[in-house]
C-alpha cells in the first residue's frame, strides 16, 4: 500500500499525462514564463564571475566545441537554487517521470560564446539499460536561459523523438554516424527561449548546439535530475556546506544527492564529451 502523502496543490495543478506524453514522445517540454525577468537577471549576474573563475581554474571550464563551454557549480553558488529546485513544474514533472524518490545530482551551466561552431548531432551520455531494454527514462536535464534566445545566437536544436533510437553505430554510444544525420535535420526543432522559460528534456534525445554568428552569449543554466537506478551522480560532485544544508527545507534536502563539506572545493570536471570539441564535420 502506498504511503499517505500530502499533495501540494501548485504541484497538483500540472497535468501528468501531458508531461509523460511530452518527455516520452517528443521527448522535450516546457513552461513559458515559469520566472520572472528580476530572477533570471540575478541569475545571469551570479554565473558570469564563477565563469570567469571557472576559465582560470584546471578543469574548472569543460570544453564543448570551439569557443563554447560548460561549467558544473556548487547549488549555493547561486541565490536562486531553492526557488529553481522546489518550482511546483520542476517537481511535477520529477515526480510524473522519475517517481517520488528522485536525486538532484548536477548544477551548472552551459555558455556558447560569439563564433561557436554547430555541435555535431549527440546525446549527453550513452542510454542505459532502463531506456534501451526497459524503454523507461531514468534521467532529465532542465534548462533555463540568462537571455532571450534569437536565431543568430545558436540556439538548440533537438530531434523530437530520438531518445529512443538504438545506438547501433554510435561512436561511444553518444554520436550517431553521419548517415543519420538527414534524419535528425529534418526533424529538428529550433529553440528560443525567453528569459524566465524552462524546459525538461531526456538528454538521450539527439541534439546539438548550433553556430552562434551573434555578439552575444547565450548561457544557459542545466538542472540535472536522476531516478533511483540512474547513477549519473558518479560523474558529479554536488558539495553542499553544512551551514547552507540548514537553510535548505527539509522538502528538498530528500532530494539531493550531496557531499556535506565545512567549505566548498573546487569542482574537476569528469564528465567530458571528447567527440564535441571540434565541431561538426
Amino acid at each position: 500500500m502506498l504511503a499517505e502523502k500530502v499533495i501540494n496543490p501548485a504541484v497538483a495543478k500540472y497535468d501528468v499525462a501531458q508531461i509523460m506524453g511530452g518527455l516520452y514522445g517528443d521527448g522535450i517540454i516546457a513552461l513559458k514564463g515559469a520566472f520572472s525577468r528580476k530572477w533570471v537577471q540575478q541569475l545571469d549576474e551570479d554565473i558570469w564571475p564563477l565563469y570567469e573563475a571557472a576559465l582560470k581554474r584546471p578543469g574548472g571550464a569543460v570544453g564543448r566545441g570551439p569557443k563554447r563551454h560548460y561549467v558544473e557549480i556548487h547549488p549555493e553558488d547561486i541565490r536562486g537554487f531553492v526557488e529553481l529546485a522546489t518550482h511546483p513544474w520542476v517537481t511535477a514533472v520529477s515526480e510524473a517521470v522519475l517517481g517520488p524518490d528522485y536525486k538532484i545530482v548536477e548544477i551548472g551551466f552551459d555558455i556558447p560564446n560569439p563564433g561557436a561552431m554547430d555541435q555535431p548531432w549527440h546525446r549527453d551520455f550513452p542510454a542505459p539499460e532502463d531506456t534501451i531494454i526497459g524503454r523507461r527514462l531514468n534521467s532529465l536535464a532542465f534548462n533555463l536561459t540568462t537571455v532571450d534566445v534569437t536565431e543568430d545566437m545558436g540556439p538548440f536544436e533537438i530531434a523530437p523523438g530520438t531518445q529512443w533510437d538504438l545506438p547501433i553505430n554510435f561512436e561511444h554510444e553518444m554520436f550517431p554516424s553521419k548517415a543519420s544525420y538527414a534524419r535528425y535535420k529534418e526533424r529538428a526543432q529550433r529553440k528560443m527561449p525567453q528569459m524566465g522559460d524552462i524546459s525538461a528534456r531526456s538528454a538521450l534525445t539527439i541534439h546539438r548546439g548550433t553556430a552562434n554568428y551573434s555578439n552575444k552569449p547565450r548561457p544557459a543554466l542545466v538542472l540535472g535530475v536522476d531516478s533511483p537506478t540512474a547513477r549519473n551522480a558518479e560523474r558529479h560532485d554536488l558539495q553542499i556546506t553544512r551551514a547552507y544544508f540548514e537553510q535548505i527545507p527539509e522538502s528538498l534536502k530528500e532530494h539531493l544527492t550531496y557531499r556535506l563539506v565545512d567549505k566548498l572545493e573546487p569542482i574537476y570536471q569528469a564528465h567530458t564529451i571528447e567527440g564535441l570539441m571540434m565541431g561538426e564535420a
